[in-house]
């Protein structure tokens, strides 16, 4: 019979009428396949059980476990052999000379020369022990048998029995044989466990060190979640760092590397440690290799910061607890304390906490600011902060642009004599002039002040946010002068140099906000005038420096390696008004986030603080103006104003009317409706009350004529 698989296929013509016979088609079937050999079977199934996450962590954990017992030896043998010769002080003798230490060198050498003539006395004590043991032992045990001889004469005497003698005699041996007989009988196990526990004890010390393959660690270990910093760990991070010269140094110190280490010292969410580096290796040589130190240490290259301390031939390595930076810091003491106060002079903004979660407070007093950073990392919010805390001393002034116009500065209305608020071209145009304004507030304090040296002036802040916006107005003035710019020629440009030139002494402080800054939107003369210089993230190094200076990022300051989202409010600050670590030009601050709201009633506080301030906006040009309602408006809710200050706030509120004004236009103006000025402490001054009943009185026979 043949093996091929007969296949039917019934065949019918279309025709029902006219059936056809039913044809059998024997059609062969393929050769069924080969069986697979029993090797090619069991290679599969070798491969699938090895590939298998089962296996593979019954294979790791064999591997941990059998490491730690094997390394865990020499761990034991190594300490073993330490305290039995002189090799640990060799090693720290050779860490010494190769970190050019030899002071260290010769202290060391002389611990070792203490060390074996000690341990020539313990040996020539050995070669006397043995005979001096015997004698001993002699002795001791004549001594003890005369005892126990005398003790049985004493009992005997009291039972009157003779043999009670030998009595405390025969209990003795029949101690030492029930003490023989125990040993006996407990040898037999301990030799038998004996071995495993020492095997349990090598585990142990093998486990405590993780003295084991990378890849046969636990998940969170091999991953370095939570891994404490310990001084092999950051020896071994500096060894693999990839700088020939440094590699060598620490190979020829041995395990004794942590020489280099100072003290490790907990630094808030994190560790803080100093490290010599040996003769041949360059700081900036460490600080180049960022990334691959913090790697090396299982962390984030944002985790870890290196700055330059003091001490020559040093890095200070500031390392971070695994994703403690991503947790928030509290909020602002602005918004916890309803109570507190703030000193333009002596006070200290509370504006966040640094990287050792202690407190960062900046003092203002007579220093330009400027901050900045990339779009919508919280550099409104920075700025801010530190004009709420400023507003609660109500000897504060505040003129305030804010070039973009959402309302983040929207609570300062009854706060600041000046807010503009906008993104258009002609926001722009009257920032420039409220800057030249300041400018020619600061010059008429600085006449004053060559007349009367004893004269104190209130601070005033002439703040712009989003500056780039003023730097880069393409609008001209009548005079063909553009108001943006970085040029001898720029309006805006030269009124802030001005002010960074000479406002510090009469205090008139001019702080900027502005975002990616570059030689266009922020020059070089401006962002170097400023005293307090802050950043958040920017794109590049040379951003960086920009923001910074060259100075602060070649010691260490790095807003270019934040990261971009996730690192939101965080700020790198150079300043001498902050309290920065001996021996470093900058200091990085998470900032407190403070929120419309919760602003809004800080502002509220700040408004109760003072008498009241009418807060002057921008108006339309040609607009035709009352100048005695304007003069109404500037005065405020203040009982008396000086004219100095009229006049400045006139011109303000409208450049094309009053900006000519001197005192004789505003005395005309005033006695034409019968307001007289009057001195005051040697100034002019104008009352309030006399204004409002003069346009009161005017109103009043306007309405009498027009009834007429």
């Amino acid at each position: 019979m043949s093996e091929n698989v007969v296949h039917l296929h019934k065949h019918t013509d279309p025709p029902a009428d006219d059936p056809a016979p039913t044809v059998l088609t024997v059609v062969p079937d393929a050769p069924p396949a080969p069986p697979v050999p029993l090797w090619v079977r069991s290679g599969r199934a070798v491969k699938t059980a090895v590939t298998h996450e089962r296996t593979r962590a019954t294979v790791r954990a064999l591997a941990r476990h059998g490491s730690y017992t094997f390394n865990g030896g020499r761990i034991v043998a190594r300490r073993t052999w330490d305290g039995k010769t002189g090799a640990r002080y060799e090693r720290m003798i050779r860490a010494a000379e190769a970190a050019g230490n030899l002071e260290a060198a010769e202290e060391w050498e002389e611990r070792l020369t203490r060390f074996r003539a000690a341990r020539h006395h313990r040996r020539m004590d050995l070669l006397h022990s043995p005979v001096d043991a015997a004698k001993g032992v002699a002795v001791g045990a004549g001594m003890s048998v005369g005892v126990l001889v005398a003790l049985g004469v004493v009992m005997a005497l009291n039972t009157g029995h003779v043999g009670d003698v030998i009595t405390p005699l025969t209990a003795t041996i029949d101690f030492i044989a029930l003490l023989i007989r125990i040993v006996q009988v407990v040898s037999g196990p301990a030799l038998t466990i004996g071995p495993f526990l020492a095997l349990l004890a090598l585990w142990s010390v093998g486990r405590k060190q993780q003295a084991a393959p990378n890849w046969a660690l636990p998940a969170n270990i091999r991953n370095g979640e939570g891994e404490p910093i310990t001084p092999s760990i950051v020896v071994k991070a500096l060894r693999d760092l990839g700088v020939p010269a440094l590699a060598r140094a620490i190979k020829e110190m041995g395990d004794a590397g942590a020489s280099m280490l100072g003290p490790i010292r907990i630094a808030g969410c994190g560790v803080e440690v100093d490290v010599t580096l040996p003769s041949g290796v360059a700081t900036n040589e460490v600080q180049n290799k960022r990334r691959k130190l913090a790697e090396n240490l299982t962390r984030h290259e944002h985790e870890v910061f290196i700055t330059i301390p003091e001490a020559a031939r040093t890095v200070r390595l500031w390392i971070a607890d695994s994703g403690a930076l991503d947790e928030p810091i509290g909020p602002s003491p602005l918004v916890t304390d309803e109570t507190m106060t703030a000193n333009y002079k002596t006070g200290r903004a509370p504006w966040g906490q640094d990287l050792r979660g202690d407190a960062a407070a900046i003092s203002l007093y007579q220093r330009h600011l400027l901050v900045t950073g990339l779009s919508n990392q919280g550099k409104t919010a920075a700025l801010r902060a530190l004009a709420l805390w400023l507003a609660l001393d109500r000897s504060v002034q505040f003129w305030i642009a804010d070039l973009k116009g959402i309302g983040d500065w929207a609570m300062f209305d009854g706060i600041a004599e000046v807010l503009i608020e906008g993104p258009a071209d002609n926001h722009c145009i009257q920032a420039t002039e409220m800057a030249e304004d300041a400018v020619e507030e600061m010059n008429r304090r600085i006449e004053a002040r060559r007349k009367d040296p004893s004269i104190v002036f209130p601070p005033l802040i002439v703040l712009v946010d989003e500056a780039q916006k003023a730097f880069m107005c393409p609008a001209k003035g009548e005079d063909g002068r553009p108001y943006g710019g970085s040029k001898a020629t720029s309006r805006y440009f030269m009124a802030v140099r001005e002010i960074h030139n000479q406002g510090r002494a009469v205090d008139v402080l001019m702080w900027q906000g502005t975002q990616d800054p570059t030689d266009q939107n922020l020059p070089k003369l401006v962002r170097e005038g400023a005293h307090t210089r802050a950043s958040l993230v920017v794109g590049t190094e040379s951003q960086a420096e920009m923001a910074l200076g060259a100075k602060a990022v070649n010691a260490g300051a790095a807003p270019h390696l934040l990261r971009q989202g996730l690192d939101k409010g965080t700020l790198v600050v150079a300043s001498d008004g902050i309290a920065i670590p001996a021996g470093q030009s900058s200091i990085t601050v998470r900032t407190h986030f403070i929120d419309d709201e919760p602003a809004a009633e800080i502002a509220e506080r700040a408004k109760a603080l003072r008498d009241g301030v009418t807060t002057l906006r921008a108006v339309d040009q040609g607009e035709e103006r009352d100048a005695l309602i304007d003069i109404l408006d500037v005065i405020g809710t203040a009982k008396r104003t000086h004219t100095q200050d009229i006049l400045t706030r006139l011109a303000i509120l409208n450049e094309d009317t009053y900006g000519g004004w001197t005192f004789v236009d505003l005395t005309r103006v005033l006695e034409a409706a019968d307001v007289e000025p009057y001195k005051s402490h040697g100034r002019m001054v104008v009352r309030r009350d006399d204004v409002a009943r003069a346009l009161a009185y005017r109103d009043d026979e306007g309405s009498a004529s027009a009834s007429q």
